[in-house]
């Protein structure tokens, strides 16, 4: 692998069926995942970033006003990359959601990332890094100055040790998860014969210790799910989009 284009073979699973309710009042009745950033809706930002690692083929696991995402993507489309909307039936959570578009995916690794959250990081790195390993699960944890919206993630030896739930008084720098995920074979098998509705709470924090190897990045990371984080967008994703190589 020549480390350039990591994701021209694998299948990515966007996750955006949340229902964004502390900014609803600002968007409205748009979704998250096209909240205008800068000129662009934030999905717009999203897939140039994959593209810009290879990507090809792209899940968008779909929830509320997913009809406002169908006429974003008819319109949209990229020549390079094949885009496939997945709506659920009803709110599945994310555990549920991945299950869901889990059928529509045929690589061996599968990279799952939440379509509200960005993060700098060289994704090239973090997929020859979880091959290299021959890892079970990766996931790409973020250094932030506080972890109190959060919650926070435990580190030894490389891999998760514990995920610490979040606690609004812990208003202290840390590491936390950025939602950004390599599944291995072994681990979407496992996740398919799973029950529970979160992926975190159902499946990865009752994992056997050591199965989670974490990639950490000092890039930085930026939520839109809040009106803070969504005012500051503009000023971050568009930069944050074109830093491939963070140190």
């Amino acid at each position: 692998m020549s480390g350039e284009r990591a994701l021209k073979d694998l299948d990515i699973i966007v996750l955006a069926g949340g229902l964004g309710t502390r900014v609803s009042h600002i968007l409205g009745d748009v979704p998250k995942l096209l909240a205008p950033i800068d000129g662009k809706p934030f999905l717009g930002h999203l897939l140039d970033w994959l593209v810009g690692f290879g990507a090809t083929r792209v899940l968008l696991s779909l929830g509320v006003r997913s009809e406002r995402v169908l006429e974003y993507l008819a319109g949209h489309g990229r020549a390079s990359m094949t885009l496939v909307p997945l709506v659920e039936p009803s709110p599945l959570g994310t555990a549920g959601a991945v299950r869901f578009a889990l059928p529509h995916a045929t690589s061996d690794t599968v990279f799952i990332l939440n379509g509200d959250t960005f993060l700098e990081a060289d994704l090239n790195r973090f997929v020859a890094n979880h091959r290299q390993a021959s890892s079970y699960l990766s996931l790409l944890c973020a250094e932030v100055p506080s972890v109190a919206r959060f919650g926070s993630v435990e580190v030894v030896d490389g891999h998760i040790a514990r995920f610490i739930e979040k606690d609004g008084a812990a208003d202290h720098p840390g590491l936390i998860s950025a939602g950004m995920y390599l599944f291995s074979r072994a681990a979407i098998d496992a996740l398919q014969r799973s029950n529970g509705a979160s992926l975190e709470r159902d499946f990865l924090q009752i994992l056997p210790a050591g199965s989670i190897r974490a990639e950490i990045t000092h890039g930085r990371f930026i939520d839109i799910g809040t009106p803070q984080s969504l005012a500051e967008a503009p000023h971050l994703v568009p930069a944050m989009a074109q830093a491939r190589n963070p140190q």
